[in-house]
C-alpha cells in the first residue's frame, strides 16, 4: 500500500527515536510516511551540538550494544563505537575503589573480593543475580510480582552496606532516582543488557544514531523546522497554519507536546537531569569509566575524551558529571570541589563550557510497570516512546515498531 496524489497513509509527529523506527518499518510495509519533526534535527533527547571545538551530547548518555532493537536495526560498525572499560569506580570513605564485571575477558579483580568493595554473602548474591538474568530467558525475567528494585535487591540477598556503596550510587544514574523506587523487573531487564552488551559512545556523538536511523527512511520523508499546533479531523495543522492530512496520526514527541495533542493522555511523571560540561588541559583519569559516589553528590561522572578522542580537540579533556534535578546556583561549585576529591586532581582551572537540563529524561518507572502498552488511543490516533515501554533505547525503538504494527493492522482492515 502506498500513499496517493502525495498525501501520506501516515503521520508521524516527533522525530526521537520511536518515530523514526515507527516511520521506518510502515514505510518498509508499504506505506507512505511522512515525519514532522519540530526542530532542526533528529534524535529528540537523543541529539548531539559542536561547542567550541568540542562534542556536547544533550546531557550524559551511553550506548549498549545488547539491546535486541539495536541490533535488529542498525549497523553497528558505521557508528565508530568506542567502548567504556567494563565497570565503575566508587568513590567512598575508604578510597575510590574498582568494580569490573568478573564476565568480562580483562581478568582484573579489581576491588570486588571480600573485604574491600563486598563481603563473601554479597558476591555470592552477586553471583547468583547476575548468572538468572544473563542466562535466563527475558520472558522468564517478567515473571512474578513487581516490586521495587530496593526490595528484590534485598530479597536476593544483598546487605545494606553493599547496596549503599554500590547499587545505589550507580543505579541512581540509571533511573535518575536515587531511592531504588524503579520497578525490579526493569531492573532485571536492564541488569541483564549490561552484562550482555558494551556501554559505548559513537566516533561523532550520541547523536548519530538516530542520524544513522534516519538514513533509512525514503527521501523527503522526514520535514523539519515543522511543529505540530493540533491534530484535525483528516490530519493534523502546523505551525504555519497548514492542514496536512493523513489516514492515521502517530505522535511521538516529548511528553509535553503529547499531552497537548492528546488531551487525557496518560503519562508517567518524568525525571529530571543536569549535566556539567568542564574542560580541562590534562585528563583527570587516563581511563573511560564512570565514577560514582557513596555520598551521592553527584549521579555519575567521567572524561568523555578517554572514551572518544574526538569529544574534544586535541591537547583538551572533556570531563561529563551529572546530577539530579535542574541547575542551582551554587551548585557548580561545590560539585567542583567534589570533583577534585574524587579524581584526585586540581579542579580550579576547569572552564565549564555548558550546563544541559533535561526536564524529561526518562520516565518514572514504578512498579507495576508494564513493559509493553498498546500505542491506540483513538481511531487512527496512535502515541509511542519510552513512557509506553521502558526508559531507554530499547524501550523507545521497541515502542515505535509496536505502533508500526497496529497502525498497519488497522489500515489493512
Amino acid at each position: 500500500m502506498t500513499a496517493k496524489r502525495g498525501v501520506p497513509d501516515v503521520l508521524i509527529v516527533g522525530g526521537g527515536l520511536a518515530g523514526l523506527a515507527c516511520a521506518r518499518d510502515l514505510a518498509g510495509y508499504g506505506f507512505g510516511v511522512r515525519l514532522l519533526e519540530a526542530s532542526d534535527g533528529v534524535g529528540g533527547r537523543m541529539r548531539s551540538d559542536p561547542h567550541e571545538g568540542f562534542v556536547v551530547d544533550r546531557g550524559f548518555q551511553v550506548f549498549n550494544t545488547s539491546y535486541p532493537q539495536v541490533r535488529r536495526r542498525l549497523a553497528l560498525r558505521e557508528l565508530r563505537l568506542r567502548p567504556f572499560t567494563p565497570g565503575i569506580l566508587v568513590h567512598t570513605e575508604d578510597g575510590t575503589l574498582r568494580f569490573e564485571d568478573p564476565t568480562r575477558g580483562r581478568r582484573r579483580p579489581g576491588d570486588l573480593r571480600p573485604g574491600r568493595l563486598a563481603g563473601t554473602r554479597d558476591l555470592i548474591a552477586l553471583a547468583a543475580l547476575s548468572g538468572r538474568d544473563m542466562l535466563a530467558p527475558a520472558g522468564w525475567l517478567r515473571r512474578g510480582e513487581d516490586r521495587t528494585t530496593r526490595t528484590v535487591l534485598a530479597a536476593a540477598g544483598f546487605s545494606e552496606e553493599f547496596v549503599e556503596r554500590f547499587f545505589r550510587p550507580f543505579l541512581s544514574g540509571v533511573f535518575l532516582e536515587d531511592q531504588l523506587e524503579t520497578s525490579g523487573r526493569v531492573f532485571h531487564l536492564v541488569w541483564r543488557s549490561m552484562l550482555r552488551g558494551t556501554l559505548c559512545l559513537p566516533g561523532a556523538g550520541i547523536g548519530a544514531v538516530p542520524r544513522l536511523l534516519a538514513e533509512g527512511l525514503p527521501p523527503d520523508a522526514v520535514r523539519l523546522g515543522a511543529p505540530v499546533t493540533r491534530l484535525t479531523d483528516d490530519g493534523v495543522e502546523v505551525d504555519s497554519g497548514g492542514e496536512l492530512a493523513a489516514r492515521a496520526v502517530v505522535v511521538a514527541t516529548g511528553p509535553g507536546p503529547a499531552a497537548r495533542l492528546l488531551p487525557g493522555l496518560s503519562l508517567p511523571g518524568y525525571r529530571v537531569v543536569t549535566t556539567y560540561y568542564h574542560a580541562a588541559t590534562r585528563s583527570p583519569l587516563a581511563e573511560p569509566v564512570l565514577l560514582t559516589d557513596t555520598r551521592r553528590r553527584f549521579l555519575n561522572t567521567c572524561v568523555l575524551s578517554e572514551a572518544v578522542r574526538g569529544y574534544a580537540p586535541p591537547g583538551m579533556s572533556l570531563i561529563a558529571t551529572s546530577v539530579l534535578g535542574h541547575d542551582q546556583e551554587g551548585r557548580e561549585t561545590w560539585l567542583r570541589d567534589a570533583l577534585a576529591e574524587v579524581y584526585g586532581a586540581d579542579t580550579s582551572q576547569w572552564d565549564l563550557l555548558t550546563v544541559r537540563t533535561v526536564p524529561d529524561a526518562l520516565p518514572a518507572m514504578p512498579p507495576p510497570q508494564p513493559l509493553s502498552r498498546t500505542t491506540r488511543v483513538a481511531p487512527g490516533r496512535y502515541v509511542c516512546g519510552d513512557h509506553r515501554a521502558t526508559g531507554s533505547v530499547q524501550g523507545a525503538l521497541a515502542s515505535g515498531a509496536r505502533a508500526a504494527r497496529e497502525v498497519a493492522a488497522d489500515l489493512a482492515r
